[in-house]
């Protein structure tokens, strides 16, 4: 892959105050070099995470971006993200990309959420695509994607060292600072 290829990584930070959780879309190239950010905020527990999403692509108007990757499927407490609308938005292949080994995530949701809720949120994450482990370096993540050939060409492209795509993790450390700056704008 060549270094000016671009990634929006989407990764959410949320500091249990205002019932929203900050996402932040951090544009990456494969070279490590940050080219953008858009934040925005999904309600905890509910089921705007792919609209919002969709709203930091939308807003960063960045055709030079290839890929699209997200840490994880359940954002802001169950708030599952559908990747198929998520890659028909952008036009562009999408990766969920979680760090640990699970056993999946329908008994959690069934333990959080009763009748009508419950059932909408085991039904799309029953519709995600399958989780499929990748080796980086030392590491192992789980991908699921949609519109991607080869996944593992592209997470292990994006992720120079260590074991999260850099697009991630700097949006995910965006999200953290957007959220502590969120809870004390004085500091």
């Amino acid at each position: 892959m060549k270094t000016g290829a671009r990634a929006l990584g989407l990764a959410e930070s949320y500091v249990g105050e205002a019932g929203r959780s900050t996402l932040a879309g951090a544009v990456v190239r494969a070279d490590r070099v940050v080219d953008d950010f858009r934040f925005s905020a999904c309600t905890i527990g509910g089921t705007d995470a792919t609209e919002t999403a969709i709203d930091c692509w939308d807003a960063l108007d960045r055709p030079d971006v290839r890929y699209v990757l997200v840490a994880g499927v359940a954002l802001a407490w169950y708030n599952v993200l559908d990747l198929d609308q998520l890659h028909d938005a952008t036009d562009r292949p999408v990766l969920a990309v979680s760090f640990e080994a699970s056993g999946g995530l329908e008994d959690a949701i069934r333990e959080a959420f009763d009748g009508d809720a419950a059932t909408a949120r085991l039904a799309a994450y029953r519709a995600l695509p399958e989780r499929r482990a990748v080796d980086v370096d030392d590491d192992t993540v789980y991908v699921r994607s949609v519109g991607c050939d080869d996944p593992a060409r592209v997470v292990r492209a994006f992720t120079p060292e260590g074991g999260r795509p850099e697009p991630l993790r700097v949006a995910r450390e965006a999200a953290r600072a957007a959220d502590r700056y969120r809870r004390n704008p004085e500091a």
